[in-house]
């Protein structure tokens, strides 16, 4: 069980920064320098896409342990 946790904790961790990058970046959120910048609307979802791929393998080896189980 523990490599399930050592998946999803970052995975929503980073999902959650890139929403938030990517919001800044498309000047949904505001007040910050990083607010309007094309750069965060970019970096934004890569990181957001590595965040839910990390809980997607988090979801597999929960899956996989649990068919394994009697």
């Amino acid at each position: 069980m523990k490599r399930f946790w050592l998946f999803l904790i970052p995975g929503v961790i980073l999902s959650a920064v890139g929403l938030v990058w990517t919001l800044q970046g498309l000047n949904v959120l505001g007040g910050s320098a990083m607010s309007g910048s094309p750069l965060w609307a970019t970096i934004g979802p890569i990181v957001l896409v590595v965040g839910v791929v990390l809980i997607v393998i988090a979801i597999v080896i929960a899956v996989r342990r649990r068919r394994t189980q009697p």
